[in-house]
């Protein structure tokens, strides 16, 4: 009797028990939150048009940019077409024609200058060309001697000697004349300087009544160049010396015509450095356009031999928007990607894109009117 009992209390628990299990189930079933879904977003970035053929296709071109290096410098004459003006008479200027800056012709008057030396020059040829005259006079009496055998074979030569020596050391008092600037046709004690060469004077050391030495002893009067080419001398740094090679373009910009860019020759590098700034000199040779003076301060570029190759598209081909630079590219179908890129610098109505596209990539050419049109 008690077993029959204990076998049906554990019956009734074990059916409480499962009727019990079967309903937390339940109850837990119905508290689970929902299984969520996954919902496809669309891509922001894609643009559907219609007649995508209204947006004209470009090809991104490349431009490859190469290092630089700049570097100050100055404008200054050719040496090699630079002349100076000097005086081999020693005197004093009693006349000045031309000054610092002017421009110059070949043989022009520049200066008068009273002199000793040609003074002295004038009486030496004087003596000379008496002497000649008398050495040429007693030539003609001893010819007529001789013809009538008053003197000897010898006596005729002796006077044919002196003769010619009086005639070479005339022409050589003449020439003395010449030489210090005078003209033995006329005797005077001043002399006339002339222009050796057309040019401008870029350098004057003398004035007024200021005394002239001869060049040993004194700088040159004038200096006159022809600024038709000058020289560019840049001061670069011994570690950017690496991008300077001889023979190659340079690019120059002077400091009073920024906008303007010129290009000369690298016709040579200094092989001494400045001890205290640590930089050669490096000339440039370029052709005058007519706005380069002597002393004008300039910037000297020079570029590497290998740099950086970037994509190039028309400037319309950038949609600036959010602070951000992107261009639009096919993806087939009608639709176009807005891909976000890096922009560069502009040149003219190029812009240069440093990431984001590469060289020969297709994109749209009117990235506004494309954006536009995605809007409505």
């Amino acid at each position: 009797m008690k077993s029959v009992s204990l076998f049906i209390a554990v019956a009734l628990s074990s059916f409480v028990l499962a009727g019990c299990g079967t309903k937390d189930k339940a109850d837990a079933a119905a508290m689970a939150p929902p299984q969520a879904k996954v919902v496809e977003e669309p891509d922001l970035n894609i643009v559907k048009v219609d007649r995508p053929e209204r947006f004209t296709l470009v090809s991104a071109g490349e431009r490859e940019d190469l290092p630089q290096v700049d570097a100050t410098g100055t404008v200054t004459a050719d040496v090699d077409k630079s002349i100076p003006v000097v005086s081999l008479a020693s005197g004093r200027v009693v006349a000045i024609y031309a000054k610092l800056g002017d421009d110059v012709t070949k043989g022009q008057l520049l200066l008068k200058v009273l002199s000793n030396d040609i003074s002295n020059a004038f009486q030496t040829y004087e003596q000379a060309k008496a002497d000649e005259a008398l050495a040429l006079k007693q030539l003609e009496r001893a010819k007529l001697l001789y013809e009538h055998g008053a003197i000897s074979l010898n006596d005729l030569q002796v006077a044919e000697d002196t003769e010619e020596k009086a005639r070479v050391s005339m022409k050589a008092a003449a020439q003395q004349i010449r030489t210090l600037g005078g003209d033995p046709n006329h005797d005077d004690a001043v002399v006339n300087v002339y222009s050796p060469a057309s040019g401008t004077i870029i350098e004057q050391n003398v004035v007024q009544s200021s005394s002239v030495h001869t060049p040993d002893n004194q700088p040159n009067l004038f200096t006159i160049a022809n600024l038709s080419t000058v020289w560019v001398l840049c001061d670069v740094f011994e570690n950017d010396l690496p991008m300077v090679r001889l023979g190659d373009t340079a690019e120059v910009r002077l400091n009073a015509y920024p906008d303007r860019v010129f290009h000369g020759r690298i016709s040579n590098i200094g092989k001494i450095l400045d001890p205290n700034i640590r930089t050669a000199k490096v000339r440039i040779e370029i052709a005058n356009p007519g706005i380069m003076r002597i002393g004008m301060f300039v910037t000297g570029t020079f570029h590497g031999l290998h740099g950086h190759t970037y994509a190039v598209v028309p400037a319309g081909a950038v949609l600036h928007l959010h602070d951000r630079d992107w261009v639009f590219v096919p993806a087939g179908n009608g639709e176009f990607r807005r891909t976000e890129i890096v922009a560069g610098k502009i040149f003219g109505n190029q812009q240069e894109v440093l990431s984001g596209i590469s060289p020969g990539q297709q994109i749209v050419s009117d990235a506004l009117a494309l954006n536009a049109e995605s809007e409505q």
